[in-house]
Formats: C-alpha cells, sequence, structure tokens
C-alpha cells in the first residue's frame, strides 16, 4: 500500500503542476488528450486503493447537495475601501496619507518611514474570497460577509482549478483574500448552450459560488485572482512587491495588471490610460485600486471605522446608453413611500443587461423632463453596483405618452398623499407591502438579526398565519409552522428558536429594527448611546434630539411621531411583553460634577499606548462625558492619540480643544 499511495503522491503532483501551468500561467504544456490520460490513471488508482487524498484533483467537483452554508468567522477582518470619484478625490485622500506620514516623521525623527510610493491594481467585478491555508493545505474558503463573519464555501471553491489545494508556504496559518470571477469568454461560451442563459458575467460567478450544488459551481468554470494576505501567524513583508512575490511563487494567480509608482502624478496619469483599457480583459472591472506600498507605513496609517487610510479604490466613470421607456410602475416600500420604477427596452452596458430604471419620485419625473416620455428614447446610466437611472430624454422632441401619477395605492387602493416629491400609502394596518416590509426589516442581520427569516417567509407568515406586526412572530408556536407548505419539524424549530434568540437583543438594534422613518443605522446608535434606556427615548422632546451629533429638525420631528403613533407604541408594548429585551449598558456616572469632562462632548482619535480607544471611551462616560463618532461646532474636546487624522484636522480649524499628551489625558482621568 505503502508504494501504491507514493505512486498516487506523485502523480497528484504532476496533475496539479499541469493545472498550475495551464489555469494560473496561462502556459499549458500538455495536450487534453494526455491530460486526461493522466487523470483517469489517478480516478482508477483511488478505486483500487479505496483511498483519496485531500490534495487531489478528483476532489474539485463536488458530488454532495449542501444543506445550507455554515458561518465562518474571519481570522482578520475584510476591509472596504473608501472611494475616489475623481482625480480631486485621489489628490485629497493622498493629501491625507501625505499628511499623517509627516506628522508620524517629525515624532519619531530616529525612525521615519520612507516616501510613499503605490502600486495600482485592477478592481475585479466579481465576489470576494478569503481562503485559509494551514500547513500549506487549503482548509477553509468563505465569502466576504459583513466583513468580519462570512459563509463558508469551501465545496463550491474547490471545483476553481486555478485555485491551489496546496501551497509550499506550510510555516502556519494564512488568510489569502482575492475575487471570485466568471471570464467573459467563459460565460459566451456557456450561454451557447445553456437552457437558461446568464445575464452578465458578476452575477454568474457570485451565483455559483453561493449555490448549494456545487456540481453547479464547477459547470460555470469560474476563475480567481488573489491579491492579499490578510492574516497570517508569523509571515511578515516589508512591501507590497514582497507580498505580491510571495502569492505568486505559492502558486496563486495574481492580477496581469499589477504597477508601481514613486509619485502620485504617475498614478494619475496612469489611471485614465487604464480607464480606456477596462473593456479589453477579458473580465469584468468597475475600477482600480491605489495602495501604499510600503508596509510600515500602513500599520501607521491605520484605519478608520471602515477603511484602510493607506488604500483608496478609483472608480470608473458611469457608462451610459440611449435605450426606449416603456413603462412605469409604482412600488410602495415598508414606509409606504411610493416609488416609481421604469422599464425600458433591454441593454447591454458594461457587460450587464439593464431593463429596470429608478426615477426615485415625481419630482425626479417632473425634473428631468420625462412626464411626457414614454415611449420616446431616454438616456440612462449606470455607476458600478448603483440601480441604473434614467438621465432624461435623449431627444428635444415631444414625441412620448403621458407618465400618469397614481391617485390611489397600487396594492391596497387608499388615497396617496404628497409629500414634498413623495407619493405615500398612509394605510399603515392593511397595506400588504408596507406589511410585510416592516416585518422583513424587523428580522434583517442589521436590526433583530432572525436566522433563516426572509421576505419569502414574511409573505408566507403574512398569507397563511395573518402575521401583520412584528409582534406577531414572538405569539408564532409549533403547531402555527408545522402545518405550512415547506415547513418541516427541523425547519420550524430553528425558526422558533431564532425567535426566541432574538429576544436578547442590542437597544440600538432594536430601534434600527423598528423602521423609524429618516433614521439609520447611525442614528439609532447615537439614540441608544446617548439615552440607554427605551423609555427614556421614547419620552424625548424634538428640542432634545436636535442637540444630539448628526440628528437635525425633520429627523428629531420622525422620532417623536413614530414614538406618539398609537399603533407604534402598541407594537412595542406587545414586542416587550413578549420578551423582547433591548439593552445597552448604563453608563454609571460619577457623583463629582466638577470635572473637566462632565457634560462634555468628547470625540476620540488615533491611538492611545496606554489603552483602548473603547476603554478610554467608557472611563470618561463615568465622569459624565458624552462620546461622539465625528468632531462637529458641538464638540467640546478632542483627544487625539497616534495617527489621528481628519477629526484632529476639523478639530484644529473650528477652534476646538485638543487633548494630544496621554500623560495629561491620564492626569484628567485619575482627578
Amino acid at each position: 500500500m505503502t508504494d501504491a499511495l507514493q505512486a498516487m503522491k506523485a502523480l497528484i503532483e504532476e496533475i496539479n503542476h499541469h493545472n498550475y501551468l495551464y489555469y494560473t500561467l496561462d502556459q499549458p504544456s500538455l495536450s487534453d488528450a494526455d491530460y486526461d490520460k493522466l487523470y483517469d490513471r489517478l480516478v482508477a488508482m483511488e478505486r483500487e486503493t479505496g483511498v483519496t487524498l485531500p490534495e487531489s484533483p478528483t476532489q474539485r467537483v463536488g458530488d454532495q447537495l449542501l444543506k445550507g452554508f455554515d458561518e465562518h468567522k474571519h481570522r482578520s477582518r475584510l476591509w472596504s475601501l473608501d472611494k475616489a470619484q475623481n482625480q480631486e478625490d485621489l489628490a485629497a485622500w493622498h493629501t491625507r496619507a501625505l499628511k499623517l506620514v509627516n506628522d508620524y516623521n517629525s515624532k519619531n525623527p530616529d525612525t521615519p518611514l520612507p516616501p510613499l510610493s503605490f502600486v495600482m491594481e485592477l478592481k475585479f467585478d466579481g465576489l470576494t474570497l478569503n481562503l485559509t491555508y494551514e500547513g500549506g493545505r487549503l482548509v477553509q474558503a468563505a465569502t466576504r460577509g459583513n466583513g468580519v463573519v462570512g459563509e463558508g464555501i469551501l465545496a463550491q471553491v474547490k471545483t476553481i482549478k486555478s485555485i491551489p489545494l496546496t501551497i509550499p508556504y506550510t510555516e502556519g496559518v494564512i488568510e489569502v483574500q482575492g475575487e471570485g470571477i466568471m471570464n467573459l469568454s467563459v460565460l459566451d461560451e456557456y450561454n451557447k448552450t445553456a437552457a437558461e442563459p446568464l445575464k452578465n458575467a458578476r452575477n454568474a460567478a457570485a451565483g455559483a459560488l453561493r449555490n448549494l450544488n456545487p456540481k453547479v459551481t464547477a459547470e460555470r468554470k469560474l476563475n480567481a485572482y488573489f491579491y492579499n494576505i490578510g492574516y497570517t501567524d508569523g509571515l511578515t513583508f516589508q512591501d507590497h512587491q514582497e507580498m505580491v512575490s510571495f502569492l505568486s511563487d505559492n502558486r496563486f494567480k495574481v492580477s496581469p495588471f499589477v504597477r508601481f509608482f514613486d509619485s502620485i502624478e504617475a498614478v494619475a496619469e496612469e489611471l485614465d490610460n487604464v480607464a480606456s483599457m477596462r473593456n479589453t480583459f477579458d473580465f469584468l472591472i468597475d475600477g482600480l485600486v491605489v495602495k501604499i506600498t510600503d508596509m510600515r507605513t500602513r500599520e501607521v496609517l491605520g484605519y478608520t471605522d471602515k477603511f484602510p487610510r493607506w488604500a483608496v479604490a478609483f472608480k470608473f466613470e458611469a457608462e451610459e446608453a440611449v435605450t426606449t421607456l416603456l413603462s412605469v410602475s409604482w412600488e410602495v416600500g415598508r414606509t409606504g413611500k411610493i416609488t416609481p420604477v421604469a422599464k425600458v427596452e433591454p441593454v447591454d452596458i458594461a457587460g450587464v443587461t439593464v431593463q429596470n430604471c429608478t426615477l426615485n419620485n415625481i419630482g425626479d419625473i417632473e425634473r428631468k423632463n420625462l412626464k411626457y416620455a414614454l415611449g420616446s428614447q431616454v438616456l440612462i446610466r449606470r455607476s458600478n453596483d448603483v440601480i441604473p437611472e434614467i438621465l432624461g430624454k435623449a431627444t428635444e422632441e415631444q414625441d412620448g405618452q403621458e407618465i400618469v401619477y397614481p391617485e390611489h395605492c397600487p396594492s391596497c387602493g387608499s388615497t396617496l398623499e404628497l409629500k414634498g416629491a413623495h407619493l405615500f400609502c398612509l394605510n399603515r394596518l392593511e397595506c400588504r407591502p408596507q406589511l410585510i416590509g416592516r416585518i422583513t426589516h424587523f428580522a434583517s442581520r442589521d436590526a433583530m438579526d432572525i436566522e433563516t427569516f426572509s421576505i419569502m417567509t414574511a409573505e408566507q407568515l403574512y398569507q397563511e398565519l395573518d402575521v401583520r406586526d412584528p409582534a406577531d412572530l414572538y405569539d408564532l408556536t409549533f403547531d402555527d409552522l408545522i402545518k405550512l407548505e415547506r415547513f418541516g419539524e427541523k425547519k420550524a424549530n430553528k425558526l422558533l428558536a431564532a425567535f426566541e434568540k432574538s429576544k436578547q437583543c442590542d437597544l440600538a438594534s432594536f430601534l434600527f429594527a423598528l423602521g423609524i422613518p429618516n433614521t439609520g443605522k447611525t442614528t439609532t446608535r447615537v439614540l441608544a448611546d446617548h439615552y440607554r434606556s427605551l423609555d427614556k427615548i421614547m419620552q424625548a422632546t424634538a428640542e432634545e434630539l436636535v442637540t444630539l451629533q448628526d440628528i437635525g429638525g425633520i429627523v428629531a420631528d420622525s422620532i417623536v411621531s413614530f414614538f406618539r403613533d398609537p399603533v407604534m407604541q402598541r407594537s412595542i408594548e406587545r414586542l416587550l411583553q413578549s420578551g423582547v429585551n433591548p439593552v445597552s449598558e448604563e453608563a454609571p456616572v460619577v457623583a463629582n460634577t466638577d470635572n473637566p469632562f462632565f457634560g462634555k462632548t468628547v470625540v476620540l482619535t488615533g491611538t492611545l499606548s496606554s489603552m483602548s480607544r473603547d476603554e478610554a471611551g467608557k472611563k470618561l462616560e463615568a465622569m459624565g462625558a458624552k462620546i461622539t463618532g465625528s468632531v462637529s461646532k458641538k464638540t467640546d474636546i478632542v483627544i487625539a492619540g497616534e495617527s489621528a487624522g481628519s477629526k484632529l484636522t476639523k478639530a484644529q480649524e473650528l477652534g476646538i480643544r485638543v487633548i494630544t499628551d496621554e500623560q495629561e489625558l491620564l492626569q484628567l482621568l485619575n482627578g
């Protein structure tokens, strides 16, 4: 058996080498017939021995239908990128980075950072992948998810033949990040024989990688490019070029376009050149990524709450096309807002077939002179992943039919009311789309995070169990669910367990789940952090609310009106009675109000050496301070640690008191 295993390992190594030459380097060294002979010999050996090694290429095609995706927590967070829409935005990003570097160098003259240099890479338009290798073996693959937790898709990723199942680096654990794509030429070939042709390469790749049947993924013949190592347990790189070389040496397919520059001016000049080349690649790209190359500089610059300060995505200008406006339908949202949606003659823009476009509201229709445009030629624009929009008529001719504005709700028939430029249906108790939208939003990930819940579930519960309010969800029983179509015992119990789990929730998430008009996650977090009590928020006045960070008059009135509404009050009361418990840790305030932070609005920025920003924030709150995330005229004090960025600059411009000496901060905190 030992000799047979050695022979199998040698054959696997030979086949994987040819896969690397063919799929990664695009330099095949065997004919297809000769490759098939090697592969068939391996299949025969595995059948004879009854052994299949983990790195065998026969494991690339999954033959088992998966029941669902498991959550996978990334070892290192996957960050989004800040966007530069034009050369001015790029210059502003560079100015901010340069200032941080200069500030650091002035404080650390013995260990200055090198002059800024840059790398430019393609921004692939596919699905982000995060691969985990342990001891040189691929052990997990996941989607980006929310950057912290993604979905495990190892079986699907194994079908991508340009992804190595094993790599030469075996010293520890690494996470490698890249993009799963479908080449445009592969898409064309697939569609020639497909029963249902795929509309575009991006959706084809994303849909295949999130398909529970890996065989479907394999049929799409996906590809993948890699550009970053997000986590290692010991491996270090001096600069980006060294990291890219490591990826290449370990058989990863890296971008065919990676350019290095010593000045931002050279970067800016090359951006225009590459933008003109975007349609020459055999895959979709929606922009370019510019990064600072030096790794130590990246560490010093660090991150904002959302983005690395050392990288920026330069987005291509939107592409436009002319087509015919066929019809306008009116959709009802969860807040009762009526939104016009335009259907146009299908037209291809940057590899995507566009059939529907946004019109926002009737004010948008009037402003764009589209009132008499049905059947006319219109100009539409698609910008990256944004829903395409109609810019206006393509000609000056008055040759179209009238877009008739509805007077009654297209769903429930209630009389509509015009508020500003928007039409609203005020029938919140009986209008189906509003109720289903509200329930779906309540259960969503950023709200109550009720697992397995979807809009299809909401529609089914509405239709068959008369669920009309989020509070109704917590009254459902096993006997209710088990009689529903597509609900077995396991699914029913799983949903009931998800309801129960959601009862212990964060106050900010609960407020977001309620769907207060004109508020989002940032606003509900501000409310939760300031009041720390649902009762206090429900009793707050508009005059109190406008004193909070980023809450203006319109938002304050929306919050007050929402909590004064008897329908909403009854819904919240029922939720609390069912056991929903929204909590926010109460910040203890010391009796001594004679300290420099009591009653002050404080912003923390940069890195502190003696404690984390979170620890500092809790100490400040215990002294009666209010911590906010952005600097404004309402800010009293800014505490700026190492590598403080734009918040420090804005504080200095506004003449706000700034504490930069950490020893001074510690003395003030200690009284």
